[in-house]
């Protein structure tokens, strides 16, 4: 089936709900289109302390108020259905899914990263056997056990600090002698009683019979070989831009394979745009919310002309503000019996 709209976006993480969210208050008929999860990596994510507004939030709770606000906005919410192909050079972009064609005037790619592989011995084998790269998603399932996590980053130690709640003893494997994450989280994870750092050390294979039960690793200054025992191995180092069908469509992208952008959040192909982590820089929150402001600002006046141009008839979102008071009621509860809070 073909289906004609003003806006595609390709991506339901928090850049491509608050692209929506901007389109569809704008007048723009959108169309969002997720293969997953929406909510992306925030979704995942045990807890979030560093988005405006609130003091910490569990990444679950945070990624529903996205979604009730692009639902109340009136973005058409596909999910799950994945782009298979895209055509974005005409006037006219052609959005192909396992489902349908999408036809649109503008296509915002919001596609995000994924968390990049080891790529060492074992970790394949044991993906889903005691390899994990969700902390909320599997923590529960070593409880009182030894785990270790593989990072220094802000995802790392989140995850590591979720996790310090629920195993017996966690290693913090780390290449370097410091973690790159916040001070906040960082210092609060060295003083957790049952976390040993081991710095300047690499993993070098994942041993096991039907589950993990080893990691070899390798300590870069002394270059020696050596193993600790694990039930579990978390890893959390950086990410891989999803940006291999926009570069097939003509899209540039740079050395490392993240989209490249102007100011307006424009790609080298007009009509086309892209936001949030497939942009690489700061891979924030905030920042993909902020680009995705831009990116629907941009779409809009390419779509229309600009504000007093008017090319397309726009509808105006109607707030059923009754309606929504009685939703956040319900979430407000909700958040209040939610399996999600952290303690600090």
């Amino acid at each position: 089936m073909t289906v004609r709209t003003h806006v595609v976006i390709i991506g339901g993480g928090p850049a491509g709900l608050t692209a929506g969210i901007y389109t569809s208050r704008l007048g723009l008929d959108t169309i969002l289109i997720e293969k997953a999860t929406l909510g992306g990596q925030v979704a995942i994510s045990p807890f979030i302390e560093n988005y405006p507004g609130f003091v910490s939030i569990p990444g679950p709770e945070l990624t529903k108020r996205f979604i009730e606000h692009a639902e109340t906005m009136g973005v058409q919410i596909k999910v799950p259905e994945t782009v298979i192909d895209l055509e974005l050079k005409g006037e006219v972009k052609k959005v192909y899914t396992d489902k349908n064609t999408y036809e649109a005037d503008a296509v915002i790619i919001t596609t995000g990263a994924s968390r990049r592989k080891l790529n060492v011995p074992g970790e394949k084998e044991f993906a889903g056997k005691g390899v994990s790269y969700c902390a909320v998603c599997d923590g529960a399932f070593f409880k009182g056990k030894t785990v270790a996590v593989v990072g220094g980053g802000n995802t790392a130690v989140s995850e590591a600090l979720h996790l310090t709640q629920l195993v017996r003893k966690l290693y913090i494997v780390h290449r370097r002698d410091d973690l790159r994450a916040e001070v906040a989280l960082k210092q609060r994870l060295l003083d957790s009683p049952n976390v040993v750092p081991l710095w300047n050390t690499i993993v070098e294979a994942i041993k096991g019979d039907t589950v993990v039960r080893k990691l070899v690793l390798r300590d870069l200054k002394k270059d020696e070989v050596f193993e600790i025992d694990v039930d579990g191995v978390f890893v959390a180092i950086g990410y891989a831009p999803n940006s291999q069908l926009a570069a097939k469509a003509g899209v540039l992208v740079d050395e490392k394979g993240y989209i490249i952008v102007n100011r307006k959040q424009e790609t080298n192909i007009k009509g086309v745009y892209a936001a949030g982590d497939v942009t690489g820089g700061v891979m924030q929150i905030g920042v993909a919310v902020g680009e995705a402001i831009v990116a629907a600002m941009s779409a809009f006046e390419h779509v229309t002309g600009g504000w007093y141009a008017k090319k397309k008839a726009l509808k105006a979102v109607k707030i059923d503000f009754e309606k929504l008071k009685t939703k956040e009621k319900a979430i407000e509860e909700k958040e209040k019996k939610s399996l999600f809070k952290f303690k600090l």
